[in-house]
């Protein structure tokens, strides 16, 4: 078995040699990461290695230089722990979405799965939608329509009886049929109103009785 190492010390009187490994190692990895930084740029996706994961996030060895996969960057939807979609040794193909000196930051949030491409079009102002009631405060409930899109169900729309606080009529994780009233794209806000469906089923409900009357 060969093993490369530096001579650190050497003394033929005391037929003695001492090697270093460790500076070896130190400058393969320095050169390495060299090489790897010549060949990376902003935008690009890459294939790395999972080689730790932590709470924030999860460090992936891209073979000369660790990325971090921040848990914002995880995921176009929430995820509230890294440990469970990601193991040591995973092998992951992420976008690179900042190089900043020798750090580099990374990303899952491909633009052509962004949700809000066609999020026009599915959530139109006047379409009926569901969705899980994802968090909640005092002035509404936020709705996820899917992974990254949130709307607001303002305590106002939630009812048309009068409602003090979301929680006291809908919980986390309850799934919700609602109307779309208001849709902004820049902003990424869309509104939603259970109260315009009550309004529209008793139009529906009076225009019925107004034709039968007839």
């Amino acid at each position: 078995m060969e093993i490369e190492f530096v001579i650190s010390e050497f003394n033929p009187k005391k037929r003695r040699i001492i090697g270093d490994r460790r500076q070896l190692l130190v400058a393969k990895k320095k050169e390495m990461q060299k090489d790897l930084f010549e060949k990376i740029s902003v935008g690009m996706t890459v294939e790395g290695v999972v080689k730790n994961v932590t709470d924030f996030g999860a460090f992936i060895d891209l073979g000369g230089a660790d990325g971090l996969l921040h848990i914002s960057e995880m995921s176009w939807g929430r995820v509230e722990n890294p440990k469970k979609l990601f193991k040591v040794g995973d092998t992951v193909k992420v976008l690179i979405k900042e190089i900043s000196g020798e750090k580099i930051a990374l990303s899952l949030k491909f633009d052509n799965t962004n949700p809000w491409i066609n999020a026009s079009e599915k959530y139109a102002v006047g379409t009926v939608v569901t969705g899980t009631v994802a968090r909640m405060t005092d002035f509404g409930a936020f709705i996820e329509l899917e992974a990254g899109v949130d709307a607001l169900l303002h305590v106002s729309q939630i009812s048309k009886e009068h409602v003090e606080k979301p929680a006291d009529v809908l919980k986390v994780g309850q799934e919700v049929t609602a109307k779309v009233v208001d849709f902004n794209l820049d902003d990424k806000k869309i509104s939603l109103s259970v109260k315009a469906l009550s309004d529209d089923a008793e139009v529906k409900e009076e225009t019925a009785e107004a034709t039968t009357e007839e």
